[in-house]
């Protein structure tokens, strides 16, 4: 836990032959809440006997126990044989610059507006959420305040819409996303 904290870039190293343990879930889910950058390694890949659909197969595996890290890179290796090792390096450094981007709110604005017109926030009890503007306020992890008439209003599934809007517009690959609902003064 202290090294989670201590760290930017969390490496989720994955047991190819054990499959997903649910320490592992634990541990890249404590990451997640921790706000770091996370990369999947599965490990020991030249150990398990494979075809044409293994490694697909594998990865639909781990998007589907963890869900909540659909953001996060994977990265097949062997560290025995060295296989694919070299991918790593690059990709920690680009989920690093990700983790720290900071995006000019003309264009963060320019993105959740396309969204709501796309797909306006839903009613409740009669009332229909407004968003006024969005601005960045942190790296590592990002985080962005939209500002609204009524927090209260804003649904998480629209929340998760308007993160994943985002994602499609910048680089935030390997990184987690904050978005703050908070009430214009």
């Amino acid at each position: 836990m202290r090294a989670i904290e201590r760290s930017d870039v969390v490496l989720v190293v994955l047991n190819a032959e054990e499959g997903i343990r649910e320490q592992d879930k634990r541990i890249a889910g404590y990451a997640h809440d921790a706000g770091r950058a996370i990369i999947i390694v599965v490990n020991k890949w030249d150990a398990i006997e494979k075809d044409e659909k293994t490694m697909k197969a594998f990865t639909e595996d781990i998007r589907e126990q963890f869900q909540f890290l659909d953001y996060a890179p994977i990265v097949f290796v062997s560290a025995k044989t060295k296989q694919r090792l070299a991918n790593i390096f690059p990709l920690i450094n680009q989920v690093s610059e990700n983790h720290s981007l900071r995006v000019q709110s003309s264009m963060l604005n320019d993105v959740i507006s396309d969204a709501v017109a796309m797909n306006p926030a839903p009613m409740d009890k009669g009332k229909r959420l407004k968003i006024f503007y969005t601005t960045q306020v942190a790296v590592k992890p990002p985080a962005f305040v939209v500002f609204v008439n009524e927090p209260e209003l804003m649904h998480f599934s629209y929340e998760r819409f308007l993160e994943n809007r985002i994602r499609e517009a910048f680089p935030f690959e390997g990184t987690p996303i904050r978005v703050i609902p908070r009430k214009r003064k």
